[in-house]
């Protein structure tokens, strides 16, 4: 199982809060919504008093694309690669979590404008979908 990865992918467009905001959200998502929990690797790093620091024990590796249209390409690819993943949108970004659904049924795929995707699998194909993509900085 130490060959798995997650890896988000942030539109260099959008303001550098409103990214991490969603970032946020995706990784919550995704972690929340995964059929494949035990394979993510949560663990307790656990300090020398005891105390409890959680993370995954896999690389979170975050990168940046150009746009919303290649962010939606690489979901496409995700699904066709039946790779978990968890998207972020501007239509869930206005008013209420209950506006914020209702922007986003009231709204073709084609139209959404993409914020990021947060993948995560095996290592090798979540390499082979992100590898035309750049580090964040």
């Amino acid at each position: 199982m130490a060959n798995r990865k997650f890896t988000a992918v942030l539109n260099k467009k959008i303001e550098s809060g409103k990214v991490m905001n969603a970032l946020a959200h995706m990784t919550a998502g995704l972690v929340g919504n995964s059929q494949k929990i035990d394979e993510m690797g949560v663990i307790d790093y656990a300090d020398k008093d005891g105390g409890p620091h959680i993370a995954s024990k896999h690389p979170f590796i975050i990168l940046k694309a150009d746009n919303s249209n290649k962010i939606r390409t690489l979901r496409e690819a995700a699904r066709e690669k039946g790779v978990e993943f968890a998207s972020f949108t501007q239509a869930m970004t206005v008013g209420t979590w209950e506006e914020q659904m209702a922007a986003s049924t009231a709204t073709t795929e084609s139209d959404l404008e993409y914020y990021g995707i947060c993948l995560f699998g095996e290592k090798s194909v979540v390499e082979e979908l992100t590898k035309k993509f750049s580090i964040w900085n």
